[in-house]
């Protein structure tokens, strides 16, 4: 990695991501039960695209003076980096999903898509190194060593040299707006967050309920609502009605936003958006809670930085395995990579 100079200003572009489609057989509500995972059929993945939605006009107040933006998935003015996450996760009845992140590069996307900002962005962004600790609060566990397997992450560093990660340092706050949630949710998002965080050694911290609810462009500073840090990681329960994304058998979606100072990108804050409509059902089968722990730490992984493999016996393929609801080997080999990220003193 290059070195970081916390005099420069951070730069924000986000950068997309394919999509991913990650399907389930259909409940049979006369058996009772799932059907076999062998009758879950094999999904390719889609040809590279962005998430296709219309970005509103800039602020004429603070919008670029020069070339004029390009569009992406999340869309958005050209304000501090924002979450724009499309379809990802585990949903059922053979649906497709995508995961967009507003993963943070300087330099032109591949799509020819660029988001430009003004420097008034800098003054937007919070004190930088916010309990940010000398070292790590954690690291992987030792048995991680010993894992090999497939894993993708959701974006490199600008110079390639890693996985883009959340810094180890500090502690990754996240809240949980409970509406709609369906019976024994809170357990659901609690047994993720425990997994993820024992597969990379990051520390998540619970700041309880919140009333925020998921947007199309979610600010990553938000000091009116959550003071002067970067806005927790944000789980909700929504709807299709609300959240127009999880349309077409979405059970959930998923992303982080990063900034980038000096060559150094960072996530900073992210995003799970969970359908009540499809969830509800499947806890309220026999072995659906485990199915459904499953989606919701397929979610979380996508978060702190995992993409996707074609290894079907992996948490992180696209296509759910009823049979596979927690971290495989190559799935902790990713996890660990991105737990032993760069600390972030300057973000």
């Amino acid at each position: 990695m290059s070195a970081r100079d916390a005099a420069a200003p951070p730069t924000w572009v986000p950068a997309p991501a394919p999509p991913r489609p990650y399907g389930l057989p259909p409940y049979d509500p006369d058996a009772g039960a799932w059907p076999s995972t062998a009758a879950v059929p094999a999904t390719p993945p889609p040809a590279f695209g962005l998430h296709p939605l219309a970005a509103p006009p800039p602020d004429p107040r603070t919008a670029w003076t020069g070339p004029p933006p390009g569009t992406w998935a999340g869309g958005g003015p050209p304000l501090p980096p924002t979450l724009g996450p499309a379809p990802v996760g585990v949903p059922h009845r053979g649906r497709s999903s995508a995961l967009v992140a507003a993963v943070v590069v300087v330099a032109t996307l591949v799509s020819g898509a660029t988001w430009w900002v003004n420097d008034q962005v800098a003054r937007l962004s919070p004190p930088a190194g916010h309990e940010e600790a000398a070292v790590p609060l954690g690291t992987p566990p030792l048995a991680s060593a010993l894992d090999a397997g497939p894993h993708t992450f959701t974006a490199m560093q600008p110079d390639g040299s890693g996985p883009v990660a959340y810094s180890p340092c500090r502690p990754i706050h996240y809240v949980v707006r409970p509406d709609n949630a369906p019976p024994g949710g809170d357990v659901l998002i609690r047994t993720a967050v425990e997994r993820v965080a024992e597969a990379t050694g990051l520390r998540f911290v619970d700041d309880g309920a919140t009333a925020e609810g998921p947007t199309a462009d979610r600010p990553a500073y938000q000091p009116d609502r959550y003071g002067r840090r970067w806005a927790p990681v944000l789980f909700t329960w929504s709807t299709s009605v609300e959240t127009p994304g999880l349309l077409g058998d979405v059970a959930g979606t998923g992303g982080s936003a990063a900034v980038t100072v000096d060559g150094l990108s960072v996530y900073v804050t992210g995003e799970v958006t969970l359908d009540t409509e499809e969830l509800a059902p499947l806890v309220a089968t026999p072995d659906g809670t485990a199915v459904a722990i499953g989606v919701v730490t397929h979610e979380l992984a996508h978060v702190v930085g995992l993409g996707h493999v074609d290894d079907p016996t992996q948490l992180m393929y696209p296509s759910t395995n009823l049979t596979v609801t927690s971290f495989a080997a190559g799935d902790r080999a990713g996890l660990a990579a991105l737990g032993r990220g760069a600390c972030a003193p300057d973000v």
